[in-house]
């Protein structure tokens, strides 16, 4: 396969830029199919969060492939590409293997150690198998990357270590309020709504109202959590009420602007209200954070917050899991690189061996049936040994990264047909392993 990963992230693109590449699913959908109607590219999955808007593509050619996804990125973004080229990474074959699996494992993550990743790229690939813009080499890397990840979370303890966007926006507004006699109102009910809303809820906030576009979602939370449900349309008085307000909808547009947090603290006189926008493209109006008494924490303040996580040995084994499951990986890849090449040749082998029998015994067809077994073992014994080296040897260049060169000589030295081995060569299956699949 080739690989190739064109993204930004929160490692050098400011907010305001990720935001503007932010997709939800139907956006996402739309760029994978924009990408697939070009000639450089064959598979592709879109992988947006709150942090990251990545492309995982698999190119026929390498520039042709960069080409045509920066086009479709800028064109549904809306982004000039002028603007998106100093953010933009791009990583290729291994290290977009190594890029894959370290973002599945939370080390790519603004908050590392994340799990919340995991889930997000298993419902992207599910999502990219249903409308077939994944085939079988992308979802066989992205099926690893998954169990990968599972790896590093059960084995490594980095969920021990690392701090969610929740929890650090939690520990911060609590130099700002006493949570035990907070109100606190969560704007969306969602994954990391619901998410939020349980991490307030276990940090002893006196009352939790929940306010969300479906009510289904909201009151189901709502109940599982003891929290009171708001009308979406009366979130404006619950601003009033609350103490921390916490918001993360995946609204296309502003959900709090600076005019709400003005009338909402009005009245209120020197009490504090922070408000925590986990959302990406933003909730809240970043005028807010001139609002006299009103505390904003966006992703960008949470990304500082954050910076310091990397140091843990927790994430040092993490790194040390990924970096092994890279090479082991990369190492069985090109082990199945080379192997149709074996099989060709062996083939090619078979054929000449058995077409020499024949020849044989159209010229002594009364040779002695004893006498022609042993011919036809030693025969068998030659070719054996004489293929012996050629097979080890490409298999040992596979394990150290070399064995596509020595294959294409084995090509050309012995004559073998392309279709041969075109044939040898058994398709993925996209079927999902049923524990490990998305």
């Amino acid at each position: 396969m080739s690989l190739l990963v064109l993204g930004l992230s929160h490692h050098h693109a400011p907010l305001d830029v990720l935001e503007r590449v932010a997709f939800d699913t139907s956006a996402a959908s739309e760029l994978e199919a924009a990408a697939l109607r070009g000639e450089h590219v064959r598979e592709a999955l879109v992988l947006s969060t709150c942090n990251r808007t990545e492309v995982y593509a698999e190119a026929v050619t390498f520039h042709g492939a960069l080409a045509e996804l920066t086009d479709a990125f800028a064109e549904h973004t809306g982004v000039d590409r002028a603007l998106l080229h100093p953010y933009l990474y791009v990583h290729y074959e291994e290290r977009g293997v190594a890029h894959a699996f370290s973002v599945s494992s939370g080390l790519d993550s603004m908050a590392i150690g994340e799990a919340q990743v995991l889930g997000q790229l298993r419902s992207a690939l599910r999502r990219g198998q249903a409308r077939h813009h994944v085939g079988p080499q992308l979802n066989t890397v992205l099926q690893r990357a998954l169990r990968v990840g599972k790896r590093v979370h059960s084995e490594t303890g980095i969920d021990a270590v690392s701090r969610s966007l929740v929890d650090a926006a939690l520990a911060e507004a609590a130099t700002e309020v006493d949570l035990t006699t907070a109100s606190v109102l969560m704007l969306g009910a969602g994954g990391m709504g619901a998410l939020a809303a349980t991490a307030a809820k276990a940090a002893g906030v006196r009352e939790l109202l929940i306010a969300n576009r479906g009510s289904v979602r909201s009151h189901t939370l709502a109940e599982r959590l003891g929290g009171e449900v708001v009308a979406w349309e009366d979130r404006q008085a619950a601003l009033g009420r609350a103490d921390v307000v916490i918001s993360s909808t995946g609204a296309r547009g502003l959900v709090v602007s600076t005019a709400d947090l003005v009338q909402a603290q009005r009245g209120r006189e020197s009490r504090a209200l922070v408000v925590v926008d986990l959302a990406l493209p933003r909730d809240v109006e970043p005028g807010a954070a001139t609002v006299p008494g009103v505390r904003l924490l966006d992703l960008a303040h949470l990304g500082t917050l954050l910076g310091d996580a990397g140091h843990h040995p927790q994430v040092q084994a993490a790194t040390d899991l990924v970096t092994a499951e890279v090479a082991e990986y990369l190492t069985m890849r090109s082990a199945e690189t080379v192997a149709p090449t074996v099989s060709a040749l062996r083939r090619r082998a078979q054929d000449v061996v058995s077409a020499e029998l024949t020849r044989l015994e159209r010229r002594l067809p009364d040779l002695d049936p004893a006498e022609r077994d042993e011919v036809a073992k030693a025969v068998h014994r030659v070719v054996e040994k004489l293929l012996h080296a050629p097979t080890v040897r490409v298999k040992e260049f596979a394990e150290q990264g070399r064995g596509g060169s020595y294959a294409r000589a084995l090509h050309e030295l012995f004559d073998l047909d392309p279709r041969d081995v075109s044939l040898v060569s058994a398709p993925v299956s996209l079927v999902l392993d049923p524990e490990e699949g998305p």
